[in-house]
């Protein structure tokens, strides 16, 4: 490998992803080393080295190097161009994982991003995309990245393990971000949600709203689930169902919860009305963790109040993930992780 001069060394594959966002949004180069050296299958996953296809792709510049079994990664981060970009994502994991570091990465382009992402567009382990739509885009409004070029739709739903789903987002450019004030939650005034199905009955959706409004209705009454069904193409590749619940604040604060189906052969069948009363129970915990932001947008509301102006932002949030409390620890202190 080439001179790797005053690069930050990290070892193991944690948070991998969390250090290739603030190294390029930094300007500063990392080595990551010992990336599951003692596996039975050492090195990179699939799904890790899409993720830095995906930075090449939205960047001018970039060096990356690999050694041969994959367990070090050199990575000097390019110019953050943006423009218009297509990307096949790993069905190991969700468009949630990629659309994550896009949230933290597109408002700094040189040229407002507009990318296609293809895969799996909701799964048990990443935000789905309905959930980064209801709760992230609010949030980036808050930090006045807004306007008519902000969007983020599902074109076509993809489930496990086929994936074959489809996600449009697109994002303006903002020089400089406002500082936050959000330190009262308020009350919950309303709560939305979305019940989807693909490959399986329409039915599936309609029976997971009635068992998440049966424990919903007993604390408020404006409650609306949509229901999703789509059919053909639209569908992607495998069958399941799921749900996402958000919950509004009087003051504009978003609380969300999310659960979906075991992935076709894969664990044990899974009843709508089961997935509905737990997404619902899911929800309520989140709301009495409480937090002027939800578990799954902490370390972005706390990436951007790092990345602001000089003024003090202020934000109220529950109990931080640790995904959260290692993110904020690495932007405040990047040489002692």
């Amino acid at each position: 490998m080439a001179t790797q001069a005053h690069s930050l060394s990290y070892a193991g594959c944690n948070f991998l992803r969390q250090r290739l966002i603030l190294s390029t949004l930094s300007g500063r180069p990392v080595k990551i080393r010992k990336i599951r050296a003692r596996d039975d299958n050492p090195g990179l996953q699939d799904f890790e080295a899409s993720f830095i296809r995906l930075l090449d792709k939205i960047t001018n510049g970039s060096r990356i190097e690999i050694n041969q079994t994959g367990t070090t990664l050199y990575y000097q981060p390019g110019l953050l161009y943006g423009g218009s970009v297509e990307h096949d994502c790993s069905v190991l994991r969700s468009i949630g994982y990629y659309l994550e570091s896009l949230l933290c990465l597109a408002p700094f382009m040189k040229h407002p991003l507009r990318i296609v992402l293809r895969g799996v567009t909701n799964d048990q382990v990443d935000p789905s995309v309905d959930v980064l739509k209801a709760t992230a885009l609010p949030l980036l409004k808050q930090f006045g990245i807004d306007g008519e070029s902000l969007e983020l739709k599902i074109v076509r739903r993809g489930m496990p393990p086929g994936g074959g789903g489809e996600v449009l987002f697109s994002c303006p450019i903002r020089k400089v971000l406002k500082p936050i004030q959000l330190t009262d939650p308020g009350k919950i005034k309303r709560i939305r949600g979305m019940a989807y199905s693909v490959r399986v009955s329409p039915q599936m959706a309609n029976r997971i709203v009635d068992s998440a409004r049966s424990i919903l209705n007993k604390f408020i009454p404006d409650i609306y689930i949509y229901t999703d069904h789509m059919k053909g193409i639209n569908s992607g590749k495998s069958p399941g169902f799921g749900l996402s619940l958000v919950a509004e604040t009087t003051n504009g604060t978003f609380l969300s919860a999310e659960l979906t189906s075991n992935p076709q052969g894969q664990g044990a069948a899974v009843l709508p009305e089961d997935l509905g009363r737990n997404c619902a129970k899911l929800l309520l915990e989140e709301i009495y963790r409480g937090g002027c932001v939800d578990s799954t947008n902490q370390s972005l509301a706390l990436l951007f109040m790092t990345l602001g102006q000089q003024d003090v932002s202020k934000v109220l949030l529950g109990p931080l993930s640790p995904y959260t409390i290692f993110a904020a620890f690495e932007e405040l202190f990047p040489d002692y992780v």
